[in-house]
C-alpha cells in the first residue's frame, strides 16, 4: 500500500495527479483509494476518480486498475472498476463488529485473500463494459460452491432485476475451473429467457451452445462438448398468468423417445433451471434426475413465491442456498420500490335495460338455455369494463399524470398500463393514439396477428371484436416499422423486442 503516489501525465499535455491510496500486487496497481474527510462527500472522491482515469491526466495508470474506490469516515466507501459512472458505484454490506463504515468496507474488501478473490472470479466484461459484483451476488456464488463441493442442490432466490444473469455467469465459470470434466447445462421456459441467458454469457466471451430440440439434447449430452449449453423447452402448450410457457409434459415425451439404447450422459454435469418456481418444475425435476441421474440441479428465481410454489419448489430442489429479497433490493437502490395508489373510476352500470336489450340482439336464434348459459360465463360487466365512456376516463387520468408528474411530464419516465383484455388494450392504443403520445405507445401481449383471424369474421355488418383488433395490430406494426400493413404485420416479434427496449 502506497500514499500519495506522485503521477506524471503520459505527455507533456497531460496534468499530473497524486492518489491518495494505491494497491499494489507483486508491483502492479490494482486498486485505488480517494479519501475524503467526514464533511465532505464520498461524491467528490469519485469524481476525482473518474478525472484521473481522462486522457488529459494519468488515463495510462489506469490500465492494470481492478478496483477504483472513494470514501470517507461518515458514509463509508464506494467501489467501481474503471470507466464506472458515477451513480453505479456500489456499496458493500457485509455483517461486522466493526462501527467505522469506510473501516469496516476496507477490512472486508481489502483482506488479501478476499481482494484477489474478486479481482480473480468476479470481475467480468459484460458486451464491453467492466463490471464488478454486489455484495449479495458474491455472496450467493460463494455459498452455491460450497453445496457444489457437496454436490448439494437447492435454489438461490433473488429479486427480479437485482443481476441474476452475472450469478449464473460467475458460478458457471467457478465451476468450469474448479471442476473436473464440468459441463453445464441451463433450462428455460420461455423463448426471451433463452435468449437474454444467451446474450449474456456472449456478452462474457463464453460461447454457449442453444439447444435446438429435446433430440438435439440428448445427443449433445451423449458427447464430450460443448461444456456450456442452454435448452429451451420448445413445445408451447398452455399458459402460465396469461403468457405461453413450455409443454413440459410433452417436452418430457420428447427427450425419453430420443434416449438412444445405453444412454450415459458424459461429464460432470450442473443443471440450472431458471425461474424454478414455475407449476410444472417438479416433473421436470424427476424426468430430467432420471435421465441425468448424476447431475447436480441449482433452481435459480426472482418471482416471490407463494406457499404452495416454495413448499413444491424446496421439495423439489433442496432448500435455499442465498436469498436477496425485494425488500433488501430496494434499500440498497437495487431495484425501484412499487408503490401502489387507489383510482376510483366510475364503473356503475347506467342502463340495465340497455345492456340487456343489446345482448337478446346478439343472441337471437339461440335457446333460451344456451343464453343463459352464455350470460353466466360472459356476464355484464365485461362490456362495462371494456365501455368507451369508462376508458377515456382512465386514459384522460393518465394524461393528467404524463403532465403533472415530474418524471412523467420531464420525458425522461416511461409507464406501464394493464388492461383486463387483449382487445381492451387495442382500444386504449387507439385512443392514446389521438393525444400528445401518438407514436410513444406500444402493445404488449401474446397475440400474434395471423390472416386466420379473418376468416369467418366478416358478416357485413361492420367489424368484430377480432377483425378490430387485428387492423389495430396491423395499423400499429406499419406505423412502426414505416411499411405496408401487409407487409409489417409479419414482424410482431422485432416490434416487441424494439417496444421493450
Amino acid at each position: 500500500i502506497a500514499e500519495e503516489v506522485t503521477l506524471l501525465g503520459a505527455d507533456t499535455k497531460a496534468h499530473g495527479k497524486r492518489p491518495d491510496l494505491v494497491l499494489y500486487v507483486n508491483g502492479i496497481a490494482l486498486g485505488v483509494l480517494e479519501l475524503k474527510r467526514s464533511t465532505v462527500s464520498v461524491a467528490e472522491g469519485i469524481r476525482q476518480n473518474l478525472d484521473s482515469q481522462k486522457k488529459v491526466f494519468i488515463q495510462h495508470f489506469f490500465s492494470t486498475m481492478q478496483w477504483v474506490m472513494a470514501g470517507n469516515d461518515t458514509e463509508g466507501l464506494r467501489y467501481g472498476t474503471i470507466g464506472t459512472p458515477e451513480k453505479y458505484y456500489l456499496k458493500w454490506k457485509e455483517e461486522s463488529t466493526v462501527e467505522n463504515p469506510l473501516d469496516r468496507a476496507l477490512i472486508q474488501l481489502c483482506d488479501k485473500a478476499r481482494f484477489l478473490e474478486l479481482i480473480h472470479d468476479f470481475i467480468v466484461f459484460d458486451a464491453g463494459i467492466k463490471k464488478l459484483c454486489r455484495h449479495h451476488q458474491y455472496f450467493a456464488v460463494r455459498a452455491a460452491q460450497e453445496r457444489v463441493k457437496r454436490r448439494e442442490g437447492g435454489i438461490i432466490w433473488h429479486a427480479q432485476g437485482s443481476g441474476k444473469s452475472l450469478v449464473m455467469v460467475w458460478l458457471t465459470k467457478w465451476i468450469r475451473e474448479n471442476t473436473k470434466n464440468a459441463r453445464v447445462l441451463i433450462i428455460t421456459d420461455r423463448t426471451e429467457l433463452d435468449e437474454q441467458i444467451e446474450k449474456v454469457f456472449n456478452g462474457v466471451n463464453e460461447k454457449i451452445y442453444r439447444m435446438k430440440s429435446g433430440a438435439d439434447l440428448i445427443a449433445t449430452l451423449n458427447d464430450t462438448k460443448p461444456w456450456l449449453v442452454c435448452s429451451l423447452i420448445h413445445k408451447f402448450g398452455g399458459k402460465e398468468e396469461g403468457e405461453e410457457v413450455g409443454d413440459i409434459p410433452g417436452y418430457i415425451d420428447e427427450l425419453k423417445r430420443a434416449l438412444p439404447p445405453g444412454f450415459s450422459p458424459k461429464g460432470n454435469l450442473f443443471v440450472f433451471v431458471d425461474e424454478c418456481h414455475r407449476t410444472q418444475s417438479g416433473e421436470l425435476h424427476k424426468a430430467m434426475k432420471a435421465i441425468l441421474p448424476g447431475a447436480m440441479f441449482i433452481g435459480f428465481t426472482g418471482t416471490p413465491l407463494l406457499r404452495a410454489d416454495k413448499q413444491r419448489s424446496i421439495e423439489v430442489f433442496g432448500g435455499y442456498i442465498h436469498t436477496y429479497k425485494f425488500d433488501e433490493a430496494v434499500k440498497d437502490g437495487v431495484v425501484v420500490d412499487l408503490r401502489y395508489e387507489a383510482r376510483d373510476i366510475d364503473q356503475r352500470i347506467t342502463s340495465q335495460a340497455k345492456i340487456d336489450q343489446w345482448f337478446e340482439a346478439k343472441t337471437k336464434g339461440l335457446t333460451d338455455l344456451a343464453k343463459a348459459q352464455l350470460k353466466q360465463r360472459w356476464g355484464t360487466m365485461q362490456k362495462v369494463l371494456s365501455s368507451r365512456k369508462r376508458l377515456e376516463q382512465i386514459v384522460a387520468d393518465i394524461m393528467m399524470d404524463m403532465e403533472t408528474r415530474d418524471r412523467l411530464k420531464s420525458g425522461r419516465g416511461n409507464a406501464m398500463l394493464v388492461s383486463g383484455s387483449i382487445y381492451e388494450a387495442c382500444k386504449f392504443y387507439e385512443m392514446f393514439n389521438t393525444t400528445d403520445l401518438k407514436g410513444k405507445c406500444a402493445i404488449v401481449t401474446s397475440y400474434r396477428p395471423s390472416t386466420a383471424d379473418l376468416k369467418g369474421e366478416d358478416a357485413g355488418e361492420g367489424d368484430t371484436e377480432t377483425l378490430h383488433k387485428y387492423e389495430i395490430y396491423q395499423q400499429m406494426l406499419a406505423d412502426w416499422f414505416n411499411e405496408s400493413p401487409e407487409k409489417a404485420v409479419n414482424r410482431i416479434e422485432d416490434f416487441e423486442k424494439q417496444a421493450k427496449k
